[in-house]
């Protein structure tokens, strides 16, 4: 039978020992018992505990030492501190530094197992309570990433798990394709996310400006410089820094940036002085850094310490599914924003977007919809205005599919061309397998082969 906990009791009293672990014993907790607080303390980081319960007064040191080593090593523990006659006062001010009650000497085994089981069960209410909460945050944080698609649910599943960890990301697609919502939902979702969020455009900011922004600058630094500022870094100190489209950042300024993710250090212009920083680099670019590090564009030392997780996010076109979820979405957003009545989409409508290219991906059907609802007169929008795509401004360098149809560009393997074939269909579908099968003209048996191959 499982114990109900693991208790660490700290007392120099060998008699007093011996009784609280009867006592305890027989409720079904565990009980370790050590006579100094340098041996509680070594036990406890050794093997942890549940519970702590200690006496103040110890031959070594006093118990309130070991109540505030043990907090610091595991905030979540719960401790009880015993006292003895005229200490009630250290008692007191150990209340003050965390401790969960006090219990005075001699020991009466009611009042044992009354604070031993108050304390346990506020650990497991806090414990719940953190649980919830994060469980909450993360939900609210997936709602921003909207889409069931497959692609879509690689995305969500790779942020769940490198989101509490503290490695570098960088984010790549398309203009218009969320990567600063993953940036968000990143943060959102990870330790960091009671700290700053700071985020910058290497792009829009000119080259003679971005490195006074990122890295801040002393007074008198240079013409202008009236006041000392703090720069990004230290804004999103242990928090995370979004750097949008990081690939345009000068190679100057590339290299300024490697040192600081080496050293974790970096200095304001016109400083001496190096400032420690915690950061989470988060980064995103809708080129291809590859190619740009081919180029001499990119410095290929600096992609590996920003391109410790690469999440590529898939383009609205490859993910039509999707469609009718975000435009919904931005349906509610705005026409509650407009105070319009505006409450559906007319069938002949959702195929107009069904069938759209979307060059300009989900930030493109944002303004759609937003435009719609602007004109609109009636409850349900019977048409779309859309903008027919400029030649050049959808990449053709893969398998592209528009509502119910798919592009093949010449040069895909026939491999490649029965996998995406295969998965349009079933999406078309439904994920109905066997109707897709008698769509493409083959066995449900040779359909469910091959589907289970991919």
């Amino acid at each position: 039978m499982a114990h109900k906990a693991d208790i660490l009791l700290v007392d120099d009293e060998e008699a007093l020992c011996i009784a609280a672990e009867k006592i305890l014993a027989k409720e079904n907790y565990r009980v370790r018992c050590v006579h100094t607080a340098g041996d509680g303390l070594a036990q406890f980081e050794r093997d942890g505990a549940d519970l702590i319960i200690t006496d103040l007064a110890l031959p070594d040191q006093a118990g309130l030492e070991v109540l505030r080593r043990a907090k610091q090593l595991r905030p979540e523990v719960e401790v009880i501190v015993i006292t003895g006659h005229g200490t009630v006062e250290k008692a007191v001010e150990a209340m003050r530094l965390g401790a969960y009650d006090f219990i005075e000497k001699p020991l009466d085994r009611g009042a044992l197992l009354k604070a031993v089981a108050k304390a346990l069960e506020k650990q497991r209410l806090t414990a719940e309570n953190l649980r919830l909460r994060d469980a909450l945050q993360q939900a609210r944080g997936e709602e921003a990433l909207i889409g069931n698609s497959a692609a879509m649910d690689a995305v969500k599943k790779l942020i769940r798990q490198i989101a509490p960890t503290d490695v570098s990301v960088l984010i790549q697609g398309e203009s218009g394709t969320g990567k600063e919502v993953v940036a968000d939902v990143i943060h959102a979702l990870s330790p960091r996310r009671g700290n700053a969020m700071v985020k910058i455009s290497c792009a829009a900011i000119p080259e003679t400006l971005l490195e006074s922004e990122l890295f801040g600058y002393e007074r008198g630094a240079f013409t202008g410089a009236a006041n000392t500022k703090a720069g990004k870094f230290e804004s999103a100190d242990r928090g995370s820094l979004f750097l949008d489209e990081i690939a345009e950042m000068s190679p100057q300024l590339q290299a300024k940036l490697l040192r600081v993710l080496q050293d974790g250090r970096f200095q304001r212009l016109g400083s001496t002085r190096d400032i420690q920083i915690d950061v989470r680099i988060i980064s995103a670019s809708h080129v291809d850094v590859p190619r740009a590090i081919a180029e001499k564009k990119f410095r290929e030392d600096l992609y590996y310490r920003v391109n410790v997780v690469h999440i590529p996010l898939p383009p609205l076109r490859e993910r039509t599914e999707d469609v009718p979820l975000l435009a919904n979405h931005f349906l509610q957003k705005y026409s509650a924003r407009m105070r319009k009545n505006v409450r559906g989409i007319a069938p002949a409508a959702l195929d107009q977007l069904l069938a759209h290219p979307w060059p300009g991906n989900v930030r493109e059907l944002e303004n759609v919809i937003q435009r719609a609802i602007a004109v609109a007169h009636d409850e349900t929008i019977a048409n779309f205005i859309l903008c027919a795509p400029a030649p050049g401004s959808i990449p053709t360098t893969g398998i592209q599919s528009y509502g119910s149809s798919v592009t093949i560009p010449v040069g895909t393997t026939l491999e490649k061309v029965e996998e995406r074939l295969i998965a349009e269909t079933l999406s078309q579908c439904g994920g109905d397998k066997d109707k897709a099968a008698k769509i493409l003209g083959v066995s449900a048996r040779t359909l469910y082969r091959r589907a289970a191959r991919e």
